[in-house]
């Protein structure tokens, strides 16, 4: 079914793929920052949620991110940014395809009690009384796997609210709460603590499972997995002994091989090597105990997988 808002609004986007991100929130300028770095051009006039993209054919649709898995599964979006938590919460996973998971956006759907009270130290503590959430599907199966009982036969009781939801065991109406935790501060500062988590999630690229461009959604996945490898990798050049070389390649392999060339001195090799950044400091060292030379660290702006 098509959408008349945005074919009569845009006539121009019918041969453009429709790409949702979020229109604010924490996830935005991640989102931004993620499409600058995989090539795609547009401005957005302000007050508008639609952007022609000027360098392909898409069309850029903002959307707030807890509506995106929805429209992307029921709607005309071709392709979406969003959360994992949204895709459970929305119960749209099995109508959306995940392409890559993004790395941002990390934090913990988790079960909240007050600090003060040293009575409730799990999950199953609050079973029976008053929960408040904005997550209300994942809350409700949480609670209804701890009693032991469908859904519609749970004694817990669930209440949605859209915002604040820190507050409502200050204000006396919760119990507990199911909230998104990221650093831990707001929890913290409204004196709860968690005592479980239901979920662990990230931003995450989607596309319906009819893809009216199916070229143009894998362009774009590879593009996005190519960025995430630039963030994840350095690439590590050194020189060294051949001789020397199997225990080098044992301690840093990348991810396919090393590419090793022949120096003019004889016996010596020049090796570049992928290597993780969380793991540079530990094999530089290691690559220089075994004789390595002249190591050097460049910082890789782009790849393709």
């Amino acid at each position: 079914m098509e959408s008349s808002f945005i074919n009569a609004s845009l006539p121009d986007v019918a041969d453009r793929m429709l790409f949702a991100v979020p229109k604010k929130g924490r996830l935005y300028d991640q989102c931004l920052n993620l499409l600058n770095h995989i090539g795609i051009e547009f401005h957005r006039k302000a007050r508008h949620d639609i952007a022609l993209v000027s360098n392909m054919p898409i069309a850029l649709v903002f959307l707030p991110a807890a509506d995106i898995a929805t429209y992307v599964a029921k709607g005309n979006i071709d392709l979406g940014i969003t959360g994992l938590d949204i895709i459970c919460e929305s119960q749209t996973a099995d109508d959306v395809a995940e392409l890559t998971r993004l790395g941002f956006g990390k934090c913990k759907l988790q079960v909240q009690t007050p600090a003060i009270n040293s009575s409730v130290t799990s999950a199953q503590d609050l079973v029976g009384q008053r929960i408040v959430t904005s997550f209300v599907n994942l809350t409700k199966q949480r609670f209804a796997e701890l009693e032991g009982v469908s859904i519609d036969r749970m004694k817990t009781q669930v209440r949605f609210v859209s915002g604040s939801v820190e507050a409502a065991c200050g204000l006396g109406l919760a119990d507990g709460i199911v909230d998104l935790v990221e650093s831990g501060d707001t929890m913290r500062a409204a004196g709860l603590h968690a005592i479980d988590t239901i979920l662990n999630t990230e931003s995450v690229l989607i596309t319906n499972r009819h893809q009216r461009f199916p070229k143009l959604v894998e362009t774009i996945k590879q593009r996005v997995e190519g960025v995430l490898m630039a963030r994840r990798y350095v690439l590590c050049q050194y020189n060294i002994k051949r001789e020397s070389l199997d225990k080098a390649c044992a301690v840093a392999s990348g991810r396919q091989a090393p590419t090793v060339t022949s120096l003019e001195a004889e016996g010596w090799v020049a090796v570049s090597v992928m290597i993780e950044k969380k793991e540079l400091a530990d094999k530089m060292d290691q690559l220089k105990e075994i004789g390595a030379v002249d190591i050097l660290v460049l910082q890789i702006a782009n790849a393709r997988t």
